[in-house]
């Protein structure tokens, strides 16, 4: 006999350009008990996503922008190959031949869009149990391993004063203020992750998370991370990749706050734009919570005193954030940020970001 409980706890990947595709198939899924979901609108993202999601099924739309249908699924079936993870191709292509060519690519189902909405969840549990059976005759592993329960407990297990200290290591090397920075990211990226509209347990762990934004800073020379002056273009490269090294610290954790703190180092300096760093991701194929680390650092940032120059005038912080909303940092947590603090910043003086998280602390501990 299954457990219903493992089955409604698979990790679920949707693939598919179409925002209105996306939030169908998950609004379908999460009716039917599934909510470990995660859904990217750019098939360049797939490859990374799978490594740190790990999913348990993906559901692949077959045309989109950026990459063919079956180079996407050939690239994401070579990584899932080894696991044994099935691939549901969901697309509006129903034409002659279509379905056969995908199943002989290696897909495990097809289905034609408009999708029906009876027929998904079956489609989907059909998959899930077969993949659960394999797995239960291999022996235990991460999906047999992780019960809803044991997921659930998962952040109040986790130590939480280990990742404090982990942040701290990197934060140590060139914030003036001895760690209080990375504290303070924490707590507004959760202030702007409620802002926006996460449930409370995504924001517990953008709490955690969004410190460790810059633990690849650990490994930069100090002749370079405490440089006063200007960076040469050699200097600035070997700078930029404490987002590549930070998140290769981190990866390979079935830790969902770990995880999410791969994908925060990875992508907290790209820009809704495309011209950020380190993959010129650009709009909503960055991670939700790296587009809210990145407005928490800048903004704190700026209104702290750093190595290189005095903190900023809380005036001219946000008509540097007005100007780079929407190409540099996304639109909504720049407006999320406002509405948070925006009432209370005085022209002629830095943000007092600390007294401000003070008065907020009964919102960000969940314990309180």
């Amino acid at each position: 006999m299954l457990d219903e409980s493992l089955l409604k706890e698979a990790r679920i990947l949707i693939v598919d350009d179409e925002k209105a595709s996306v939030r169908l198939l998950e609004r379908l899924l999460r009716a039917c008990g599934w909510t470990n979901l995660r859904s990217t609108y750019d098939p360049r993202t797939v490859c990374t996503l799978i490594r740190t999601f790990r999913p348990d099924l993906v559901l692949l739309d077959l045309h989109m922008p950026h990459a063919g249908g079956l180079e996407v699924l050939a690239q994401t079936r070579a990584l899932l190959a080894a696991e044994g993870v099935p691939i549901l191709i969901v697309t509006a292509d129903d034409g002659p031949g279509v379905r056969e060519t995908v199943l002989e690519a290696g897909a495990s189902d097809f289905m034609a869009k408009p999708v029906d909405a009876a027929a998904l969840p079956l489609r989907v549990r059909a998959l899930l149990e077969a993949r659960l059976r394999r797995l239960q005759e291999r022996g235990p592993g991460p999906f047999l391993e992780e019960s809803a329960a044991s997921r659930a407990e998962g952040v109040v297990a986790l130590d939480v004063e280990a990742l404090e200290r982990l942040a701290l290591v990197a934060e140590y090397r060139d914030d003036l203020s001895r760690g209080e920075h990375v504290k303070r990211v924490g707590q507004a990226s959760a202030l702007l992750a409620r802002a926006l509209g996460l449930g409370e347990a995504e924001v517990e762990m953008v709490r955690l998370a969004a410190p460790l934004h810059d633990l690849g800073k650990i490994a930069i020379p100090e002749s370079i991370l405490l440089k006063p002056g200007r960076l040469t273009p050699e200097e600035l490269t070997v700078m930029q990749s404490h987002t590549s090294l930070g998140a290769a610290m981190l990866a390979g954790s079935r830790h969902p706050v770990l995880q999410m703190a791969q994908r925060i180092a990875l992508s907290h300096h790209e820009r809704w734009d495309g011209g950020g760093f380190p993959q010129g991701l650009r709009g909503e194929a960055i991670p939700l919570e790296a587009r809210i680390v990145a407005v928490a650092d800048a903004f704190d940032a700026m209104s702290a005193d750093r190595p290189y120059r005095l903190a900023l005038s809380s005036e001219e912080v946000w008509e540097i954030l007005v100007d780079g909303a929407g190409k540099q940092w996304d639109l909504q947590v720049v407006d999320a940020l406002a509405s948070l603090v925006g009432p209370q910043v005085q022209v002629d003086r830095p943000f007092d970001l600390s007294a401000f998280l003070q008065r907020e602390q009964a919102m960000l501990d969940p314990r309180r």
